[in-house]
Protein backbone atom coordinates (compact mmCIF):
# COMPACT_ATOMS: atom_id res chain seq x y z
CA UNK A 1 0.00 0.00 0.00
CA UNK A 2 1.06 3.70 -1.01
CA UNK A 3 0.08 5.74 1.91
CA UNK A 4 2.57 4.26 4.23
CA UNK A 5 5.45 4.81 2.36
CA UNK A 6 6.02 8.53 2.65
CA UNK A 7 7.64 11.04 5.18
CA UNK A 8 7.80 14.40 6.37
CA UNK A 9 11.24 15.00 6.15
CA UNK A 10 13.21 14.96 2.41
CA UNK A 11 16.74 12.68 2.36
CA UNK A 12 18.44 16.37 2.36
CA UNK A 13 16.42 17.93 5.46
CA UNK A 14 18.06 14.15 7.31
CA UNK A 15 21.04 14.67 5.81
CA UNK A 16 22.05 18.35 6.73
CA UNK A 17 20.41 17.25 10.06
CA UNK A 18 22.64 14.47 10.40
CA UNK A 19 26.06 16.77 9.83
CA UNK A 20 24.51 19.17 12.15
CA UNK A 21 24.52 16.56 14.91
CA UNK A 22 27.85 15.69 14.06
CA UNK A 23 29.76 17.63 12.08
CA UNK A 24 32.56 15.42 11.60
CA UNK A 25 30.99 12.23 11.03
CA UNK A 26 31.60 10.21 7.51
CA UNK A 27 29.48 10.11 4.82
CA UNK A 28 29.72 6.57 4.91
CA UNK A 29 27.84 6.36 8.23
CA UNK A 30 25.29 9.53 7.28
CA UNK A 31 24.28 6.91 4.67
CA UNK A 32 23.46 3.80 6.84
CA UNK A 33 22.16 6.22 9.92
CA UNK A 34 19.88 7.45 6.68
CA UNK A 35 19.09 4.41 4.54
CA UNK A 36 20.51 5.95 1.23
CA UNK A 37 23.79 4.96 -0.07
CA UNK A 38 27.24 6.73 0.11
CA UNK A 39 26.83 7.99 -3.62
CA UNK A 40 23.29 9.69 -2.78
CA UNK A 41 24.34 11.43 0.48
CA UNK A 42 27.60 12.72 -1.76
CA UNK A 43 25.52 13.83 -4.26
CA UNK A 44 22.69 15.28 -1.44
CA UNK A 45 26.29 17.06 0.25
CA UNK A 46 26.99 18.61 -3.09
CA UNK A 47 23.74 20.18 -3.93
CA UNK A 48 23.80 21.50 0.00
CA UNK A 49 27.23 22.95 -0.34
CA UNK A 50 26.21 24.66 -4.29
CA UNK A 51 23.19 25.89 -2.16
CA UNK A 52 25.06 27.32 0.55
CA UNK A 53 23.76 25.68 3.17
CA UNK A 54 27.06 24.08 4.32
CA UNK A 55 31.07 24.55 3.43
CA UNK A 56 33.29 21.34 3.53
CA UNK A 57 36.53 21.82 5.17
CA UNK A 58 39.52 19.26 4.84
CA UNK A 59 40.47 18.31 8.72
CA UNK A 60 43.57 15.76 7.94
CA UNK A 61 42.01 12.66 6.41
CA UNK A 62 38.79 13.92 7.41
CA UNK A 63 35.86 16.46 6.34
CA UNK A 64 34.33 19.31 8.66
CA UNK A 65 31.51 20.25 7.37
CA UNK A 66 29.60 23.77 8.49
CA UNK A 67 26.20 24.49 7.81
CA UNK A 68 25.05 28.34 7.24
CA UNK A 69 21.45 28.41 9.66
CA UNK A 70 20.80 31.81 7.62
CA UNK A 71 20.22 30.68 4.24
CA UNK A 72 16.48 30.56 3.47
CA UNK A 73 14.70 27.58 2.85
CA UNK A 74 14.18 26.75 -1.03
CA UNK A 75 10.66 26.26 -1.28
CA UNK A 76 8.43 29.30 -1.87
CA UNK A 77 6.39 28.28 1.29
CA UNK A 78 9.22 28.46 3.64
CA UNK A 79 11.47 30.79 1.98
CA UNK A 80 10.80 33.91 5.01
CA UNK A 81 12.29 31.14 7.53
CA UNK A 82 15.69 30.21 7.61
CA UNK A 83 17.42 26.69 7.93
CA UNK A 84 18.63 27.08 11.24
CA UNK A 85 14.95 27.19 12.40
CA UNK A 86 14.13 23.72 11.10
CA UNK A 87 17.64 22.42 12.43
CA UNK A 88 16.76 24.08 15.99
CA UNK A 89 13.69 21.68 15.85
CA UNK A 90 15.63 18.47 15.80
CA UNK A 91 18.38 19.58 17.65
CA UNK A 92 16.81 21.03 20.34
CA UNK A 93 15.90 18.25 22.75
CA UNK A 94 20.09 17.53 22.50
CA UNK A 95 21.26 21.45 23.22
CA UNK A 96 18.43 21.44 26.39
CA UNK A 97 19.60 20.09 30.12
CA UNK A 98 17.27 18.19 31.42
CA UNK A 99 16.03 18.38 34.72
CA UNK A 100 19.49 17.28 36.93
CA UNK A 101 21.74 19.25 34.77
CA UNK A 102 19.64 22.65 35.59
CA UNK A 103 19.86 21.62 39.82
CA UNK A 104 23.67 21.07 39.18
CA UNK A 105 24.40 24.44 37.21
CA UNK A 106 22.24 26.38 40.13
Amino acid sequence: MRGDQWTFLTNHARVLIALARDPETRLRDVADLIGITERAVQLIVADLEAAGYLTRTRVGRRNRYTIDPTVALRHPAEADHPVGDLLATFLHREDTPTTDQERTAS
